[in-house]
């Protein structure tokens, strides 16, 4: 990494920022990006929740940031003096609001039912200060995933093994799953589950960046 000679270097000290996630993706991207952080994963039922909220009608998005603000509070409850931030991920296709496969039969329904068609992915993250939201952003991107064969989504599955299990979607867009698609639209950070710039522009007006 290249530092400019007339780059300041933050006083940004560990302990100060808590990621509320048990996501390693998240986390090899804020640390990729230089911040200092602790995680401290959320335990909350976000299943049960995800379900609550789908049942009532609430659209992808907001059930993105409703999971990201639930992460956020569960960790900033017992860690009133730090900053807290939540994070989330939603794919939606048509009137389908799907989640992450269970095994590889469910991940085979997930490719058949996106192959050919547009789907979105809304990441969203929240920061919780004292318990209380002081911060949120949710950010969209549009896949457009191509027609694939039955034999073409079996060769991927085995090549990816448990892989398919971890992401919403069942791919994995900086590996193999980039052959999934024939256009994308939006930022690669979202893609990836995490509205990174958004973040960066609040850490740095909260102060815990270099301007």
């Amino acid at each position: 990494m290249v530092i400019k000679k007339n780059w300041t270097k933050p006083e940004m000290q560990a302990g100060c920022l808590i990621l509320a996630s048990g996501s390693e993706t998240r986390k090899r991207m804020l640390e990729n990006a230089g911040v200092v952080f602790d995680t401290v994963p959320a335990l909350i039922d976000e299943i049960s929740l995800k379900e609550s909220l789908i049942s009532s009608g609430t659209t992808a998005r907001n059930i993105a940031d409703a999971l990201a603000d639930a992460k956020a509070r569960s960790v900033s409850i017992i860690n009133p003096d730090k900053l807290v931030l939540g994070a989330d991920q939603t794919l939606v296709c048509g009137a389908n609001i799907i989640s992450k496969a269970q095994n590889t039969q469910s991940a085979k329904e997930t490719l058949n039912l996106l192959s050919g068609r547009s789907h979105q992915l809304h990441s969203a993250a929240v920061m919780y200060e004292n318990g209380q939201p002081i911060w949120r952003a949710v950010d969209t991107a549009t896949l457009h995933m191509r027609p694939l064969s039955g034999s073409f989504i079996d060769d991927y599955l085995q090549a990816i093994g448990s892989d398919a299990f971890w992401s919403v979607g069942a791919y994995q867009i900086e590996g193999l799953g980039a052959q999934l698609f024939d256009k994308i639209e939006g930022n690669h950070f979202t893609i990836l589950g995490l509205p990174l710039i958004n973040v960066l522009v609040f850490l740095r007006q909260y102060g815990m960046l270099g301007q």
